[in-house]
């Protein structure tokens, strides 16, 4: 500034812009000192218990300066409804705002409106006090019932947040419950090849015989597929009953086991019997593979010979001993053992799909982060979801909402610091596993009319995170308002925060709140996670229920 005010007198040019420039100042400081003008009016002076006074107060000041109105409960006793928006109209070089406030009282009696300050480029003005009377509502006793005060009653919480899910699970539910059902407990309908293969051996030959007795073949000439399902019948029911491989043997070899099976005693088959049975096998393998055709009438023979002789086998064979017996049963439950595994196994693999299908369709509907953490939960999921506490922090007090109580913190001032604060109150809550740190501040100076530093005040704080090892912190800055119209100043950006007890760093938000005036400040300080999509509605949850008293 001196380097450039140096080379401005340095020209002749130069020197007549500094005189011009004083001049201005002089001339516009003139007009500024126009004092301001004040003044304050109610619609009426008496009102009933419940009823509404329009306090109003104008200011007349220079097109330049700076006013700041009342703001929050400033009116006591009186109770402050509404704050309406201020009014600006433009006079020449002056301006004229005019500010309205509703106020209430719900006692009656007389009360005195106190006065307010308007601040107007930092210095106080204030307006006139003015006396109200609430008048009693009368109430007629005699004619009209007096009732005591119904008890308090317990009202249901809406349950569509999470009626949803309940409706997605049991859909699931039922819908694997009944596909249970469907597959592994109905019985199914058994078609006719079903019935047949549940039949003993001996009756299911029979009834393939009969079938094929009522076949076509023999009409359409069709000798080798008839010789193949009548050697098919016998050899399987021998397989089956007699436990013998039939039908991967030659006739040689059949015959060959047959004639061992009757000399040990286990098959009481004749010589005549076996005889014929030769007789049937050859004449198929001739039809079979030498294209030989049988007259029709010895076909038809060599199958009522074929029954005769499963008859006979049937007949033949021994009754089975207790050991068998005992065999075939053990054999029967392991096979019933394996179908139930067979069919637990289907069962879990129905109900994983069907888990798996309404997984995959949430994830479809309300994206994978959402039902991850609904599933999993993560720490600052549970603080939003969790029971809130709203609390006064501090004098001057700071109010505001959040998912678990501040806790008193005490701060060592340095000896410098203390020559200018009367008194500090700091209130904090740090939760390192969902990465969010929550603290209320306010401080009182010694000297009643000093003037907060904001900037001052700012520096500190992000010197304090540089000295905790945040590193890259972007600073941005804007106004602010409380919900009840309270201006402040809001600072807030982002940066690289190093986690405790680690070299590990985290990239987070922050958000500095600060509000004062003549011998006090308050200030709100927010940390979280930059990618935590709960810890962001935290903060605009804290943010919407922070208010502050601005009057000490």
């Amino acid at each position: 500034m001196k380097r450039d005010l140096a080379h401005v007198l340095k020209s002749r040019a130069g020197y007549f812009t500094l005189i011009l420039m004083t001049l201005f100042a002089f001339s516009a400081t003139g007009f500024a000192q126009q004092p301001p003008r004040i003044a304050s009016s109610t619609d009426t002076a008496s009102i009933r218990i419940g009823e509404q006074i329009q306090w109003t107060v104008e200011v007349e000041v220079d097109s330049t300066a700076r006013v700041i109105f009342p703001e929050g409960q400033t009116f006591s006793p009186l109770e402050t409804v509404e704050a309406f928006k201020t009014d600006t109209t433009r006079k020449n070089s002056r301006m004229l705002l005019q500010k309205t406030y509703a106020l209430t009282q719900f006692d009656s009696g007389g009360y005195l409106l106190p006065t307010q300050r308007i601040d107007i480029d930092g210095k106080g003005y204030f307006t006139d006090s003015l006396f109200v009377m609430v008048a009693t509502v009368p109430v007629d006793t005699v004619n009209q019932k007096m009732y005591d005060i119904k008890p308090m009653i317990e009202v249901e919480t809406s349950p569509w947040g999470w009626l949803g899910w309940v409706a997605l699970g049991l859909g699931i539910l039922l819908l694997g419950g009944f596909a249970y059902y469907w597959f592994f407990i109905r019985k199914k309908p058994l078609t006719e090849e079903e019935k047949v293969a549940l039949l003993p051996p001996y009756e299911r030959a029979l009834n393939e015989l009969k079938r094929l007795e009522e076949s076509r073949y023999l009409i359409q000439d069709e000798f080798k597929q008839y010789y193949t399902e009548l050697t098919g019948i016998v050899r399987a029911y021998l397989e089956e009953e007699v436990h013998i491989s039939a039908l991967e043997s030659t006739t040689a070899q059949l015959l060959e086991k047959l004639e061992l099976l009757r000399d040990a005693g286990k098959l009481g088959l004749e010589d005549n019997t076996l005889r014929q049975f030769q007789g049937i096998l050859e004449t198929a393998d001739l039809v079979k593979f030498a294209k030989n055709k049988p007259e029709v009438h010895r076909a038809e023979e060599d199958r009522i010979q074929v029954e005769e002789i499963v008859r006979k086998t049937n007949e033949s064979l021994p009754e089975p001993t207790e050991e068998e017996l005992l065999q075939q049963e053990t054999y029967r439950l392991a096979l019933a053992e394996q179908e139930r595994k067979k069919k637990l196994r289907f069962a879990l693999a129905g109900v994983a799909g069907l888990f798996l299908i309404g997984i995959i369709a949430a994830v479809g509907y309300f994206g994978f982060t959402n039902v991850k953490d609904y599933l999993i939960g993560t720490p600052s999921k549970s603080l939003l979801e969790g029971e809130w506490v709203a609390s006064s922090y501090g004098y001057p007090p700071v109010i505001l909402e959040t998912p678990e109580v501040l806790y008193r913190k005490e701060i060592d001032l340095p000896p410098e610091a203390m020559a200018s604060i009367k008194d500090m109150d700091a209130f904090a809550y740090d939760d390192t596993r969902a990465n969010l740190s929550i603290a209320a501040l306010s401080t009182v100076f010694n000297k009643p009319d000093e003037e907060p530093d904001y900037e001052g005040a700012v520096e500190q704080i992000l010197s304090g995170f540089e000295k905790n090892g945040a590193r890259n912190i972007i600073t941005k800055q804007e106004e602010f308002t409380t919900i009840s119209g309270v201006p402040g100043i809001r600072v807030f950006g982002r940066g690289e925060f190093k986690l405790p007890d680690s070299d590990r760093f985290l990239k987070g938000k922050y958000t500095i709140l600060l509000f004062g005036g003549n011998g006090f400040m308050q200030q709100v300080i927010l940390s979280w996670e930059e990618e935590d999509q709960y810890a962001e509605e935290i903060v605009s949850r804290i943010l919407k229920t922070i208010e502050v008293k601005t009057v000490i």
